[in-house]
Order: C-alpha cells, then structure tokens, then sequence
C-alpha cells in the first residue's frame, strides 16, 4: 500500500501525469472501497459460516449423544441375544454331539462289520488268486507244451487216447499199431463184423494255426492262412496215402482237431479244405465229435455182442420158462392149502361166535333160591350142572 502511494505521489509531481493520477486515485479509491465492501461481506459469510457450524456441531453432539444411546441399547440388545445364542447353540452342539457319538459308535460298528466282510472277502481272493496263479503255471505248462512239436502231439495224442479209453472197451483199440506197408497211426478202433478197423491221427499242424491267430496285419494274416491251408492239405495227404489200405483199414479216417475252437474256425475259414478232407475220404473231428462217434461204434459193438450171445439167450430164455412153468405148479398147489387153511379157520370163527353167545347167556342169568331137588333126566341134549355152594343151576344145552 506504501508502495502504491510512493508511486502516486511520484506521478503527481509530474505535472503531465497529474491528470492521470487523479483517475488513478479514483480508480484506487474505488478498489479499496470494493476490498472493503468484499472484506465485510466475507467476514459475515466467516461469521454466518462459524454460526452455522456451530450450530452443525450443537446437531452433531446431539446426535452422537443419540447414538451413544442407542448403541448401548444396541450392546444390551445384542449381549442377551449373544447369551440366548450361545445356550441355544450349546444346547444345539450337546444334542449334535450326542447325535455324532452315536451315528460315530454305529459307523464303528459298521465299518468293524464291513471289514469282517471285506477280510472274509479278502481271503476268499486270495484263494482265487491262489488258484489263478496255479492256473497260470498251468497254463505256463500248456504252452510250453505246445511250443513243441513232439510235447505237443503227444498232448493231442493224450487227449485222443483218453477219449478213446473212456468210450471203448479194452481190446476193441489199439494205440500206434503198425500196418502192413510200415506206418503207424496214432489208434485204431475195431469195427464189428470183421470189417476192418477205423484210423485216427491226432496230428494237427498247430505251428501254421498259431502263426494264423496271432497275425494282426491284413496282409501277414493271409500268408499265415495261405501257410496253414498248404500244411493242413498236405497233412491230410499224408494221412491218405499212408493209413487207407484198401481191406485193411476203413475207406475213412480221422484227423483229430485238440480244440472245438479250432474245430469251429477251420469250418469258418477254411470251408474249402474241409470240402477236400471229405474228397479225400479224411473227416476232421473235434473232441466232441469223437466222443459221439466213440459212442456210436461202443453201441454198434454191443449190438454185435448181443447177436453173438443170442442163443446164450435162447437156452438162458427157455430155462426161464421151466423155472416159470414149475413157480406155476407150485403156486397153484400152495394156493389150495390156503383154501384149505382159509375153510378152517372160518369153522374157527364160527366155534369162536358160539362161545360168545353161550357167554352172553351165561352173563344174562339172575341168581334165585335153589329149587325142589329133581332127579336130572339122562336126555343126550342136555345136562344139569351145579355150582358149589348149591344156590346155582345151569342148564347146558349142546346146540350145533
């Protein structure tokens, strides 16, 4: 403000300034009148606003005051419902845990009950695992027993032979018996009437089979079929050239096939050999179909004994009937003795109701005082007799 007058009065003591001063002077005038004007209305706004906030601050002690209360009402409010929930819930959680022992003391008992089970289940596996694993060394053994070419059909010749012992009699085959051009087929069965005996070869080329099952190209299975069908033909050559002798054995033989499985894929996918087995008078059978005609040929040779031992059964026929014819004499002779027997006893019976009569006479009589002694008549019908102490007298009258 000094500063501003210092430099009025410098433009005043110029005289050229001075008019300028004036307007100056009026201009500041009016300035420091606004500032005036504008530091009074901001002083009452200052007051107004210090009353208005006093007045707020009155409103807000009021209401914190309020609030204070409220809240302690609140804090009571809450510590009894807090003391309400807090015995609800420790009643809750007694009941929760009397119901969790239980349910815990039931699942114990059940989980006691299911591990029983699952021991008794347990070794019940076991055991199967037991017989699972003999299985497999069975196994084990079968395989290798048809890795090889000699082990191997002697299996196919074992199991041959077993069907064949089991069907037949002894004496009615006969293993690896020798022909008269040299070979030896693995059994011959006998054939009633003296026809000549039935061939059966249990060698089955099993080698080019394995090598058909287990390939999984399209191309590699072909050539193992191509490879199986050549050895299957050329083993049912040989089976025809070497056991069918004209009237030495049957016109027809058997290829003996270890395995219904593969009994039932051969005819599947290898109907063509099967046509020419036929041609060639050689029949492809399985166990199964073994042991049905082992069946047959045992009922055709039963049938022969039968007629063999027909006139046994003749002579053996007619002494059944002498035996019969002499049962029937026998039987009629003891019949009349039975008559016989059959009229005395019922002359028995009729003597038997007599003397029930006379006792029923004899229980009917009443007791009176003895009568005027008469001398007794000697009549043959009747007689008097007299008891011991004399008050009784019966009459007996013999009646037929």
């Amino acid at each position: 403000m000094t500063d501003l007058l210092d430099r009025v009065s410098l433009l005043l003591s110029n005289e050229s300034a001075l008019a300028i001063a004036g307007i100056l002077a009026g201009v500041l005038l009016l300035i420091v009148l606004l500032w005036l004007r504008s530091s009074a209305r901001r002083q009452e706004e200052m007051r107004q606003a210090a009353l208005d906030s006093e007045s707020r601050l009155a409103e807000l002690i009021r209401t914190q005051n309020e609030m204070q209360g409220r809240l302690a009402a609140m804090t009571e409010a809450l510590s009894a419902r807090q003391a309400e929930l807090n015995h609800a819930v420790g009643q809750r959680l007694d009941g929760m845990t009397h119901r969790i022992g239980a349910t815990l003391t039931e699942q114990t008992k059940t989980t006691h009950e299911n591990l029983r089970r699952l021991q008794e289940r347990l070794a019940v596996i076991d055991a199967a695992q037991n017989n699972i694993q003999t299985l497999a060394k069975d196994v084990v053994g079968l395989q290798a027993i048809l890795s090889n070419k000699q082990t191997r059909g002697a299996f196919g010749q074992g199991r041959m032979e077993a069907i064949v012992a089991d069907g037949l009699p002894l004496g009615a085959y006969e293993f690896q018996a020798t022909l008269s051009n040299g070979n030896r087929p693995d059994c011959t069965v006998k054939m009633p009437n003296g026809a000549p005996p039935l061939v059966i070869d249990a060698k089955f080329p099993l080698e080019a089979w394995n090598r058909f099952r287990e390939a999984a190209a399209p191309e590699a299975r072909r050539g193992a079929a191509q490879s199986f069908k050549r050895d299957l033909e050329v083993h049912i050559r040989d089976i025809s050239e070497k056991y069918l002798i004209p009237g030495e054995t049957q016109e027809m033989a058997f290829l003996f096939v270890p395995s219904e499985s593969i009994f039932a894929e051969i005819h599947e996918h290898f109907e063509a050999v099967v046509q020419k087995a036929q041609r060639s008078r050689i029949v492809i059978v399985s166990p199964s179909l073994l042991m049905l005609s082992i069946q047959v040929i045992q009922a055709v040779l039963k049938d022969q004994r039968m007629r063999e031992q027909a006139h046994l059964i003749q002579g053996e026929v007619a002494l059944l009937m002498d035996d019969l014819g002499r049962l029937d004499d026998r039987t009629r002779k003891l019949q009349a003795h039975f008559l016989a027997a059959q009229k005395d006893v019922e002359q028995i019976v009729t003597s038997s109701e007599k003397l029930g009569r006379r006792g029923a006479k004899i229980a009917a009589l009443e007791l009176e005082a003895p009568p005027e002694p008469e001398k007794p008549s000697h009549s043959p019908s009747s007689h008097y007799a007299e008891s011991r102490t004399g008050l009784l007298k019966l009459r007996v009258v013999d009646e037929e």
